[in-house]
C-alpha cells in the first residue's frame, strides 16, 4: 500500500507559533515512505528551511486548498471561518464536538465537500485516554500567566495605578524561548511580594493540572490541589474565594454544577473574597459544559486579561485557548513525539485511533 501524502498547513490563528509536525518527526515520516509537504509560515516558531533541509517540499502558506483530494491536511488549530466545502481529510483541533458556537457550520462544510475530520482531541487509546495532548504545557503556561498577573496586580495596588483604574493588568504576551526562561520571568514578577500567593489548582491530577502545580511550586507559591475527590459533591464552592489565584484545569466531558458564579465574586460580609486572578486553562466558554460560567468569550495573547469584577477589589480572568503557544518549540516537540506512532499508521485509517476518531466524526455529522 502506498503511503499517503501529508500536508502540514500554516496556522491561521493569530499568534499561534506551535506546529503540528516538527522536523525530526517529519524526517521519520519521510524515512517510512510518506510524502511530506510543508507550508512556509511567518508565524511558526520553526522556520520552513528546517524542513527543506531534510527533504520536505515547501510551498506557500494556505495553499493546501489546491492539494490533491487524497492528501491528508495536518494542522493544529481550527480552520479559518469560511463556507466553501472541505474535500480533504483533515487532522486538527476543531472544537466542534461539544456543540461550541458555530459547530454545525463547520461540520456542514465537511458534509458538503465529503471531506473527513480526525479531531486531535479525540484520538484516544483503548482506555479512552488521549494519545497526544498539550495539556501539561497548557497548565504550565496558564498558571505562569496567572502568577504574572497576580504579581503585577500587587505592584499596581501598591502604586494605586492600573489595578484601580480599570486598565489591563498584563500587556501583550509574547512567546518564551524555553521553559526555564518562563520560570525565571514569573519568579521576577513575584520577587517584590511580601508573601507567597495562595494558588488553587482544580484538576490537579491531570496533565494540565500537573503543569500548573509544577510552575506554582517552582516559584514558591503556596499550592492547594483539588481533583475529583474534592469536587465530586458539586459546586459552587465558597472555599475558592479564600485563594489569591484559581487555575481551572478540569477536562470536562459532561455538564457540571459551576465551581464559582459571578454573584459569588461580589465582595460581601458573609464570605469576604481574597480571589483576584482566575485562569481557565480548560477554556470552553462557548459550550454548555463550562464549570466557570462567568465569561462568554476567550482572551488573547494581545489582551490576556478580562476584568469581570470592577471596584476596589477587582477580579481578572485569563482564558486563552492556545496557552502552550507561550512555549511553542518545547510544547510542539513534546506533542509531535506523542503523536508520531499514530502518524506512522496513517496508511490505514480503518484501525486504531484513526478509526475511532472517524466514528465520532460520522456520528456527529449525522446530527446536522
Amino acid at each position: 500500500m502506498n503511503k499517503p501524502h501529508i500536508w502540514l498547513r500554516a496556522e491561521s490563528k493569530p499568534l499561534e507559533e506551535r506546529i503540528a509536525l516538527t522536523p525530526d518527526v517529519a524526517q521519520k515520516l519521510l524515512a517510512a515512505g510518506f510524502k511530506v509537504t510543508v507550508e512556509a509560515s511567518s508565524l511558526s516558531a520553526i522556520p520552513a528551511q528546517a524542513y527543506q533541509e531534510i527533504g520536505c517540499d515547501v510551498v506557500p502558506a494556505h495553499s493546501w486548498q489546491q492539494a490533491p483530494a487524497d492528501t491528508i491536511i495536518l494542522g493544529l488549530k481550527e480552520l479559518s471561518e469560511d463556507n466553501w466545502p472541505l474535500v480533504h481529510r483533515h487532522i486538527h483541533f476543531a472544537h466542534v464536538y461539544k456543540e461550541q458556537q458555530g459547530w454545525q457550520d463547520v461540520l456542514r462544510r465537511f458534509k458538503t465537500g465529503e471531506g473527513e475530520l480526525y479531531d486531535l482531541e479525540y484520538l484516544v487509546d483503548d482506555n479512552n485516554r488521549r494519545v497526544a495532548a498539550f495539556g501539561y504545557w497548557a497548565g504550565f503556561a496558564g498558571a505562569a500567566v496567572a502568577l504574572k498577573a497576580f504579581g503585577k496586580r500587587q505592584q499596581d495596588t501598591q502604586l494605586n495605578s492600573s489595578a484601580q483604574q480599570g486598565q489591563s493588568v498584563l500587556e501583550k504576551l509574547t512567546s518564551m524561548p524555553s521553559k526555564q526562561a518562563l520560570v525565571d520571568d514569573v519568579a521576577n514578577s513575584l520577587s517584590q511580594l511580601t508573601r507567597p500567593p495562595k494558588v488553587l489548582v482544580i484538576g490537579a491530577k491531570g496533565r494540565s493540572g500537573c503543569g500548573a502545580v509544577e510552575i506554582a511550586k517552582c516559584v514558591g507559591a503556596e499550592v492547594t490541589e483539588w481533583d475529583m475527590a474534592e469536587t465530586k459533591i458539586g459546586g459552587p464552592f465558597e472555599d475558592i474565594l479564600d485563594f489569591d489565584i484559581l487555575v481551572n484545569c478540569v477536562f470536562v466531558q459532561q455538564a457540571l454544577p459551576p465551581f464559582i458564579t459571578l454573584p459569588m465574586l461580589e465582595t460581601n460580609d458573609i464570605h469576604p473574597r481574597r480571589l483576584t486572578i482566575i485562569c481557565d486553562v480548560s477554556c470552553d466558554p462557548y459550550g454548555t459544559y463550562n464549570p466557570l460560567p462567568i465569561y462568554s468569550s476567550c482572551t488573547t495573547f494581545d489582551k490576556p486579561c478580562l476584568r469581570i469584577i470592577e471596584g476596589d477589589n477587582p477580579v481578572d480572568l485569563i482564558a486563552i485557548d492556545h496557552l502552550p503557544s507561550l512555549l511553542p518549540v518545547e510544547s510542539s516537540e513534546d506533542f509531535c513525539q506523542q503523536l508520531l506512532p499514530h502518524l506512522l499508521q496513517l496508511d490505514d485509517l480503518n484501525r486504531g485511533v484513526w478509526q475511532k476518531a472517524n466514528q465520532i466524526f460520522t456520528d456527529k455529522l449525522s446530527q446536522i
